[in-house]
Protein backbone atom coordinates (compact mmCIF):
# COMPACT_ATOMS: atom_id res chain seq x y z
CA UNK A 1 0.00 0.00 0.00
CA UNK A 2 1.52 3.58 -0.07
CA UNK A 3 0.80 4.08 3.74
CA UNK A 4 3.59 1.09 3.50
CA UNK A 5 5.92 2.81 0.92
CA UNK A 6 5.69 5.95 2.85
CA UNK A 7 6.58 4.24 6.16
CA UNK A 8 9.86 2.88 4.54
CA UNK A 9 10.77 5.88 2.60
CA UNK A 10 10.71 7.51 5.91
CA UNK A 11 11.66 5.22 8.42
CA UNK A 12 14.92 4.80 6.57
CA UNK A 13 14.30 3.75 3.28
CA UNK A 14 16.96 5.80 0.51
CA UNK A 15 15.18 9.15 0.95
CA UNK A 16 15.53 10.74 4.40
CA UNK A 17 15.05 9.90 8.09
CA UNK A 18 12.32 10.46 10.29
CA UNK A 19 14.25 9.34 13.89
CA UNK A 20 11.92 6.86 15.61
CA UNK A 21 11.84 9.01 18.80
CA UNK A 22 10.62 12.08 17.28
CA UNK A 23 8.11 10.23 15.33
CA UNK A 24 6.33 9.33 19.17
CA UNK A 25 6.69 12.72 20.20
CA UNK A 26 4.80 13.98 16.88
CA UNK A 27 2.01 11.27 18.03
CA UNK A 28 2.09 13.03 21.05
CA UNK A 29 2.06 16.60 20.09
CA UNK A 30 -0.60 16.41 17.45
CA UNK A 31 -3.62 14.83 16.08
CA UNK A 32 -1.90 12.67 13.27
CA UNK A 33 -1.24 9.15 13.47
CA UNK A 34 1.89 7.10 12.76
CA UNK A 35 0.96 6.56 9.19
CA UNK A 36 0.18 10.25 8.91
CA UNK A 37 3.12 11.64 10.24
CA UNK A 38 5.40 9.51 7.83
CA UNK A 39 3.45 10.29 4.85
CA UNK A 40 3.66 14.00 5.87
CA UNK A 41 7.35 13.89 6.36
CA UNK A 42 7.21 11.69 2.62
CA UNK A 43 5.40 14.79 1.17
CA UNK A 44 7.33 16.91 2.74
CA UNK A 45 10.75 16.05 1.72
CA UNK A 46 9.60 15.93 -2.07
CA UNK A 47 8.83 19.70 -1.73
CA UNK A 48 12.61 20.14 -0.71
CA UNK A 49 15.57 19.88 -3.48
CA UNK A 50 17.08 16.41 -3.92
CA UNK A 51 20.28 17.52 -2.22
CA UNK A 52 17.91 19.26 0.87
CA UNK A 53 15.93 15.61 1.31
CA UNK A 54 18.59 13.96 3.46
CA UNK A 55 17.77 16.78 6.16
CA UNK A 56 14.20 17.39 5.71
CA UNK A 57 13.87 17.59 9.59
CA UNK A 58 16.20 20.85 9.88
CA UNK A 59 15.07 22.07 6.25
CA UNK A 60 12.61 24.70 5.55
CA UNK A 61 10.55 24.82 2.45
CA UNK A 62 10.07 28.34 1.09
CA UNK A 63 6.19 29.18 0.62
CA UNK A 64 5.93 29.19 -2.62
CA UNK A 65 5.98 25.50 -2.27
CA UNK A 66 3.62 25.32 -0.03
CA UNK A 67 1.56 27.02 -1.44
CA UNK A 68 1.33 24.20 -4.32
CA UNK A 69 -0.13 21.50 -2.47
CA UNK A 70 -3.52 20.28 -3.08
CA UNK A 71 -4.91 21.39 0.35
CA UNK A 72 -3.40 24.93 -0.44
CA UNK A 73 -3.88 25.72 -3.98
CA UNK A 74 -7.41 26.48 -4.17
CA UNK A 75 -7.96 27.94 -0.60
CA UNK A 76 -8.74 31.59 -0.34
CA UNK A 77 -6.36 32.19 3.07
CA UNK A 78 -3.50 30.25 1.49
CA UNK A 79 -1.15 33.20 2.58
CA UNK A 80 -2.50 33.58 5.98
CA UNK A 81 -2.38 30.48 6.61
CA UNK A 82 1.51 30.29 6.08
CA UNK A 83 1.90 33.08 7.73
CA UNK A 84 0.22 31.68 10.72
CA UNK A 85 2.05 28.41 11.22
CA UNK A 86 5.13 29.21 9.92
CA UNK A 87 7.80 29.61 12.41
CA UNK A 88 10.42 31.81 9.94
CA UNK A 89 11.72 34.70 11.97
CA UNK A 90 12.51 36.70 9.10
CA UNK A 91 8.59 37.28 7.77
CA UNK A 92 8.93 34.56 4.26
CA UNK A 93 6.74 32.26 5.77
CA UNK A 94 8.60 29.59 4.73
CA UNK A 95 8.16 26.06 6.88
CA UNK A 96 9.73 23.88 8.83
CA UNK A 97 8.89 19.98 8.92
CA UNK A 98 7.30 20.42 12.32
CA UNK A 99 5.41 23.77 11.14
CA UNK A 100 4.09 21.89 8.35
CA UNK A 101 3.04 18.65 10.76
CA UNK A 102 1.29 21.44 12.85
CA UNK A 103 -0.76 22.80 10.10
CA UNK A 104 -1.74 19.43 8.44
CA UNK A 105 -2.74 18.53 12.34
CA UNK A 106 -5.25 21.20 12.36
CA UNK A 107 -6.79 20.22 8.75
CA UNK A 108 -6.66 16.77 9.97
CA UNK A 109 -10.77 14.96 10.53
CA UNK A 110 -9.52 14.81 13.96
CA UNK A 111 -8.34 18.36 15.29
CA UNK A 112 -10.92 19.44 17.76
CA UNK A 113 -13.75 22.09 16.86
CA UNK A 114 -11.48 24.34 19.49
CA UNK A 115 -8.34 24.25 18.35
CA UNK A 116 -9.62 24.74 14.24
CA UNK A 117 -11.31 27.65 15.89
CA UNK A 118 -8.32 28.95 17.47
CA UNK A 119 -6.36 28.49 14.30
CA UNK A 120 -9.30 29.79 11.85
CA UNK A 121 -9.82 33.55 14.62
CA UNK A 122 -5.57 33.74 14.12
CA UNK A 123 -5.55 33.34 10.19
CA UNK A 124 -8.77 35.62 9.84
CA UNK A 125 -6.75 38.66 11.93
CA UNK A 126 -4.91 39.62 9.23
CA UNK A 127 -3.46 42.16 11.53
CA UNK A 128 -2.48 40.08 14.15
CA UNK A 129 -3.27 42.62 17.12
CA UNK A 130 -5.69 39.35 18.41
CA UNK A 131 -9.02 40.64 18.00
CA UNK A 132 -11.01 40.57 14.88
CA UNK A 133 -12.45 44.73 13.85
CA UNK A 134 -13.99 46.29 11.06
CA UNK A 135 -10.60 45.83 8.51
CA UNK A 136 -10.45 42.09 9.14
CA UNK A 137 -14.08 41.62 8.97
CA UNK A 138 -13.70 43.61 5.05
CA UNK A 139 -10.82 41.69 4.22
CA UNK A 140 -12.29 38.22 5.56
CA UNK A 141 -15.83 39.20 3.60
CA UNK A 142 -13.54 39.75 0.79
CA UNK A 143 -11.69 36.46 0.54
CA UNK A 144 -14.94 34.78 0.85
CA UNK A 145 -16.70 36.27 -2.02
CA UNK A 146 -13.80 36.83 -4.48
CA UNK A 147 -12.32 40.08 -5.70
CA UNK A 148 -13.86 39.92 -8.65
CA UNK A 149 -16.35 42.98 -9.79
CA UNK A 150 -19.70 40.69 -10.10
CA UNK A 151 -18.96 38.81 -6.80
CA UNK A 152 -17.60 41.97 -5.09
CA UNK A 153 -19.62 44.01 -2.21
CA UNK A 154 -21.22 47.29 -2.65
CA UNK A 155 -20.09 49.59 0.13
CA UNK A 156 -23.04 50.29 2.08
CA UNK A 157 -23.65 45.93 1.30
CA UNK A 158 -20.27 45.47 3.18
CA UNK A 159 -21.48 47.89 6.21
CA UNK A 160 -24.51 45.76 6.40
CA UNK A 161 -22.71 42.26 6.51
CA UNK A 162 -20.22 43.80 9.28
CA UNK A 163 -22.99 45.15 11.22
CA UNK A 164 -24.80 42.10 11.19
CA UNK A 165 -21.62 39.90 12.07
CA UNK A 166 -21.10 42.09 15.43
CA UNK A 167 -24.06 42.18 16.78
CA UNK A 168 -24.04 38.27 16.22
CA UNK A 169 -20.44 37.92 18.33
CA UNK A 170 -19.61 40.97 19.67
CA UNK A 171 -20.88 40.06 23.34
CA UNK A 172 -19.03 42.81 25.05
CA UNK A 173 -20.20 45.23 22.51
CA UNK A 174 -16.67 47.13 22.12
CA UNK A 175 -16.27 46.85 18.29
CA UNK A 176 -14.20 43.70 18.12
CA UNK A 177 -14.69 40.29 18.22
CA UNK A 178 -12.44 38.64 20.65
CA UNK A 179 -10.95 35.17 20.65
CA UNK A 180 -13.77 33.59 23.08
CA UNK A 181 -16.41 35.71 21.57
CA UNK A 182 -15.24 33.99 18.10
CA UNK A 183 -15.26 30.26 19.77
CA UNK A 184 -18.99 31.07 21.74
CA UNK A 185 -20.48 32.00 17.48
CA UNK A 186 -18.13 28.86 16.43
CA UNK A 187 -19.80 26.05 18.83
CA UNK A 188 -23.53 27.65 18.17
CA UNK A 189 -22.51 26.72 14.31
CA UNK A 190 -21.94 22.75 14.16
CA UNK A 191 -21.24 23.68 10.23
CA UNK A 192 -18.49 25.79 10.73
CA UNK A 193 -15.90 22.87 11.43
CA UNK A 194 -17.04 21.28 7.94
CA UNK A 195 -17.04 24.00 5.84
CA UNK A 196 -14.45 25.76 7.69
CA UNK A 197 -10.91 27.63 5.84
CA UNK A 198 -9.30 24.63 7.87
CA UNK A 199 -10.68 21.42 5.75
Amino acid sequence: TGEAEAARAAMGGSASLLPREALGEYQELTFLSKQEILLAYKRFSELLPKEERENACSARVPKSQILTLPELRANPFQHRICRVFSTSGNGDDSMSFEDFLDMLSVFSDSATSDVKSHYAFRIFDFDDDGTLDRKDLEKLVNCLTGQGEESRLSHAEMEQLIQNILEESDIDKDGTINLSEFQHVVSRSPDFTRYSVLQ
